[in-house]
């Protein structure tokens, strides 16, 4: 397992679905995460059944944590974006969606540079601290600041605490946030 490259990927896919959560319909966003998640599933039980699936059981093998359900995160991943997207408008959840592909990248990524003082489960200050930052920078592009700036300090907390997978977690807590507030 790779680390970086492992956050790189969730960086770039999330990113990519925000921007198709952004520029399409929402019936059409709905649909293609729908499929997404069943063709996903479908591909990662062959893997675990022992089919060598090209690209498929290559990603999964350079890109998924030892002894994890093939397509875990991902899965997860999807499963929030649709949920965010069916609920919520494309103002509050191309932001929570973003949250989750930005913070939770950055504050590994920055964690693994310079992380040097560990809170909980191998986070750091620094990372945390970073990823709060580098979202905030990506959020003001879509929200007014006091809400960029919650929902990153929001996304966060939850990345720190959440006792389930933060990829499930982190969008629906920044939905729910961004409701609260109005936006």
């Amino acid at each position: 397992m790779h680390e970086p490259s492992r956050k790189i990927v969730h960086m770039f896919f999330g990113v990519g679905i925000a921007a198709l959560a952004y520029l399409l319909p929402k019936d059409l966003i709905v649909l293609l995460l729908a499929a997404s998640i069943f063709i996903g599933f479908i591909l990662a039980e062959g893997v675990l059944r022992g089919y060598r699936i090209p690209l498929v059981s290559l990603l999964i093998r350079n890109l998924e944590r030892d002894g994890e359900y093939p397509g875990k995160g991902a899965f997860y991943f999807a499963a929030s974006a649709l949920f965010c997207v069916l609920f919520f408008d494309a103002e509050i959840s191309v932001p929570a969606i973003l949250s989750l592909a930005v913070l939770d990248g950055a504050a590994t990524l920055v964690g693994l540079r310079w992380g040097r003082h560990r809170i909980t489960n191998g986070k750091s200050v620094e990372g945390s601290a970073g990823g709060v930052l580098v979202n905030i920078l990506v959020l003001v592009f879509f929200l007014p600041p006091l809400p960029a700036i919650a929902a990153s300090v929001a996304a966060g907390v939850v990345e720190l605490v959440s006792p389930v997978d933060d990829n499930l977690t982190i969008p629906v807590c920044i939905c729910i946030l961004l409701t609260l507030m109005g936006v």
